[in-house]
């Protein structure tokens, strides 16, 4: 037989039997059965057991009440839910306090300060898929921030996963039984939360955002005609009223945005240019965002992080950001003044949104005051700047919403304390003189403990027994103890209460009423603060959106002096942008390398992509510095691109709507794929999607395969990159490959540029140094020997390389227009050509197809 509270806590799970439960019990929350066996591994807190009935054992484990936002932490990153199950009061109802689930934490509806990053969003998002159409939805709780896209095409899939990669959610809302995408399966396990289908229908999400925002039509958001935004939006709305209801309050509008609008940017791109996240692990110290990111405010870091996933393609508003910025840079010294500013202005967007909760703790209104407190002052000083004409409009605009809120500093100033306590279960909470009717208690309690102070004097003038005492204890109150022997002499009024040895011990009706008053002041004090606080919190919350709206404001700000702070320390410029596909850079340099590198100064170089000069084919060694020229021109157009100055010394960018990269060697071996199928899945990506408006970044295509092999991809790949009517692609290209630059003689829109080498006296000099034409070496035995390698090894490839020269090994390759190294095995047995013959499927062939294929080997035989 189970006992009342086994059967309460049993209850309680069967309604959320998909999360581990938190039962409090006095100081602790326990955990019971299976819970209590996850959250011991988890935790790393002792599992033991407690008897449920007669012979009956179940598991327990427990932790402090007062530390359990660490706790819940480690279950939500491993990926669990949370319930948390509160006594409701302390009169037991049948014996037995009633309790009852007032939260649910999950990755993407966590609220507490201590469990969330405090530089990026914590988002909850939400997909639903139909065929070749998507809608996408977003929301952060902490920020207000809520977001909805639609989009359709044989790509869907793709452009989810794009999206998934930008947003990185904490949590993801898919259907039931939905396939799987590669965007939702590279979350963390349990962060992926499958919902019922009957969510996602259209008539039901639509009611529920309906309903939210208490409107009869969706028009005013801009996602009426976008029936899979208005399901996968409302599907988040829904579980939001399940999981977090107090949140709800804070979504005060649903921004309906275009992916037209943005820079489109694959997982692929962000990791190998290292936007965010560094390939080499956790240390993102040498990443482009740790680069630019010099905000002093947690808003800011925010907004600066989602810009940077999110570049924009509208060149009204990037002259505008790059206009705000030019005119920080200008103007040192406000920068420097509205920078060291920004500091105290804290995490001023999360504050107004715990209030808007309610779930907003003393010390939360005491920031948002101290806030308030500077917003006059950063007036003063964004005042003293003259924005150039392209920027006018956007300070004017940013000045309209810097509202210092008087009514609400003066508010917070009157209601709180300046060092208040750190929650709501202590006193001295609330100023004194801001509510009469606590400070009538506080005062009948110091009057009630001075009366008390002042008792024996009194009393022992009073009845002339000089050994008269005032005592207190937990069992009777205040008392008054004369000794036996003066007993005789206590006065009419005095009552007695304890008969001791040596002494008897007394009340009167005045001292009871003294000892009312003080045990319960505290008591009455914390109900009447509380209550006033709430009070409080609903006046602040009236005016969230003019809080927000401050925060909003604060935050660009901070990202515009940020951004000129860094633009000025490392010597950027700001880039012209322009409609015209040309891609100039003059003395271009990698932001994040050259910040990095100690031992020699960083080299910087040109680069020239536009339609008439739309492919470099880059050769050279390795350790030259092929890759760090590719990447610096993906990162300074995209830095272009969210409005941020770029290292170099003068920078045309037209506009790129897609930046795509194939750098580096990596295998997914989750999902069985090669080195090699890895890099033709990305490239088959690339040539997919790529738009003659797109900037490709391609390092050693073909290399995964044999020499052969990857050099006819190589040079396919490049042929349809030039020729196809879609593409035409700004497109670096860099290969060992030395057959490739003949591409130059063939494709009129191709050009070669090499890495500049020095050989003195048997050494060789890498320069760093971009130059016309092509490499006539790989060097790779002098990097091998720079690596590391035995010298008998070093020595042994010397002698093979020039065997190899000296037999012909380096003469003309299979496809039969280049000269130079071959790089093949060291045993060849056929000629290409002759090899190619065998090949040749000649019955499958068409009279057209048959020529061409004829004069190509014609062309090869005479090269040989």
């Amino acid at each position: 037989m189970t006992t009342p509270m086994r059967r309460q806590y049993l209850e309680l799970k069967r309604q959320f039997k998909d999360t581990i439960l938190f039962f409090r019990l006095g100081d602790f929350y326990e955990t019971f059965d299976d819970d209590a066996k996850i959250v011991a591994s988890v935790c790393d807190v002792v599992l033991t057991s407690r008897p449920v009935g007669n012979d009956l054992r179940v598991p327990l484990a427990g932790v402090p009440w007062h530390s359990v936002e660490g706790y819940v932490a480690r279950l939500i990153q491993a990926g669990y839910k949370v319930a948390i199950a509160e006594q409701q009061g302390e009169t037991p109802v049948d014996g037995l306090v009633p309790r009852l689930v007032n939260r649910i934490v999950s990755a993407g509806t966590v609220v507490e300060p201590g469990m969330l990053p405090e530089k990026r969003n914590n988002y909850l998002a939400a997909v639903v898929r139909q065929e070749d159409r998507a809608g996408v939805a977003y929301a952060d709780i902490t920020t207000g921030e809520f977001a909805t896209t639609e989009f359709s095409g044989a790509d869907v899939a793709q452009r989810v996963h794009e999206e998934l990669a930008r947003l990185q959610p904490a949590e993801l809302l898919t259907v039931e039984d939905a396939a799987v995408l590669p965007g939702e399966a590279s979350l963390a396990a349990g962060a992926l939360t499958r919902l019922p289908p009957w969510r996602f229908e259209l008539a039901t999400a639509q009611r529920a955002l309906l309903d939210h925002f208490r409107v009869h039509t969706l028009a005013g958001f801009g996602c009426e005609s976008k029936p899979l935004a208005i399901s996968a939006a409302g599907a988040l709305l829904q579980y939001l009223r399940e999981m977090q209801p107090s949140a709800l309050a804070q979504l005060t509008s649903l921004f309906t945005y275009s992916l037209t609008e943005f820079m489109v940017l694959d997982e692929a791109t962000r990791r190998n240019l290292e936007l965010t996240e560094s390939i080499r692990g956790s240390d993102n110290r040498h990443t482009l965002l740790a680069v630019l990111d010099d905000t002093r405010t947690p808003m800011g870091a925010r907004l600066l992080r989602r810009r940077l996933g999110q570049p924009l393609l509208d060149l009204a508003q990037l002259d505008a950001r790059l206009g705000a910025v030019a005119a920080f840079q200008q103007h040192g010294l406000v920068r420097a003044e509205l920078l060291a500013l920004l500091k105290g202005f804290g995490d001023l967007e999360r504050w107004v949104n715990r209030v808007v909760q309610r779930i907003a703790l003393p010390r939360d209104l005491l920031g948002i005051r101290q806030a308030l407190t500077k917003v006059n002052e950063a007036r003063r000083i964004t005042g003293q700047m003259r924005p150039a004409a392209d920027a006018a409009a956007l300070f004017a605009a940013l000045e309209a919403r810097l509202d210092p809120c008087a009514d609400v500093e003066s508010l917070l100033s009157q209601a709180i304390v300046e060092e208040p306590p750190a929650t709501l279960q202590h006193v001295g909470i609330i100023r004194p003189g801001f509510s009469a009717e606590i400070d009538a208690v506080v005062a009948a309690s110091k009057d009630a403990k001075t009366w008390v102070a002042n008792l024996e004097g009194t009393e022992r003038a009073r009845t002339g027994i000089r050994s008269l005492k005032v005592g207190y204890n937990k069992v009777f109150g205040y008392y008054l103890e004369v000794s036996t022997a003066n007993a005789h002499l206590a006065p009419a009024d005095y009552m007695r209460k304890q008969t001791l040895v040596n002494a008897e011990r007394y009340i009167t009706p005045k001292l009871k009423e003294m000892e009312s008053v003080i045990l319960h002041a505290d008591e009455r004090q914390l109900e009447l603060e509380q209550q006033v606080y709430r009070t409080v919190l609903d006046q602040v919350a009236a005016q969230a959106g003019r809080l927000l709206a401050l925060a909003q404001a604060l935050a660009e700000l901070d990202v515009y002096a940020a951004l000129a702070e860094v633009a000025a320390r490392n010597r950027y410029v700001r880039p012209e942008l322009a409609d015209d596909g040309a891609i100039e850079i003059k003395a271009g340099r990698h932001p994040v390398v050259e910040l990095t590198q100690r031992e020699e100064p960083f080299v910087p170089n040109d680069v020239s992509l536009h339609p008439e000069q739309a492919i470099i084919i880059l050769t050279g060694p390795n350790m030259a510095g092929k890759s760090v020229f590719l990447r610096q021109v993906a990162l300074i157009t995209l830095m272009a691109h969210i409005g941020s100055f770029v290292p170099a010394d003068a920078a045309h960018i037209g506009v790129v709507d897609r930046v795509f990269t194939r750098v580096g060697a990596a295998d997914d071996i989750a999902r069985g794929q090669s080195t090699f199928m890895v890099e033709m899945v990305e490239a088959a990506n690339i040539l997919n999607h790529a738009s003659s408006r797109s900037l490709l970044i391609l390092d050693e295509i073909g290399r995964g395969t044999s020499t052969y092999d990857g050099m006819a991809i190589a040079w396919a790949i490049v042929e349809h990159i030039h020729n196809h009517p879609r593409l035409r692609a700004k497109t670096l290209f860099a290969t060992h490959y030395h057959e490739l630059t003949d591409l130059a003689l063939r494709l009129p829109h191709v050009v070669n540029f090499s890495l500049a080498v020095a050989e003195e006296g048997g050494r060789v000099v890498f320069l760093h140094k971009i130059v016309p034409g092509k490499a006539d070496r790989s060097y790779g035995v002098h990097v091998a020997e720079l690596a590391g390698l035995p010298r008998t090894v070093i020595a042994r490839a010397d002698e093979i390389l020039a065997d190899l020269e000296a037999k012909g090994a380096a003469g003309p390759r299979k496809l039969g227009m280049a000269t130079g190294p071959r790089q093949l095995g060291l045993f060849v047995t056929s000629h290409p050509i002759v090899e190619d013959l065998k090949k040749l499927d000649v019955n499958g062939l068409s009279p057209l197809a048959a020529l061409n294929v004829l004069f190509e080997l014609q062309q090869r035989a005479r090269q040989e």
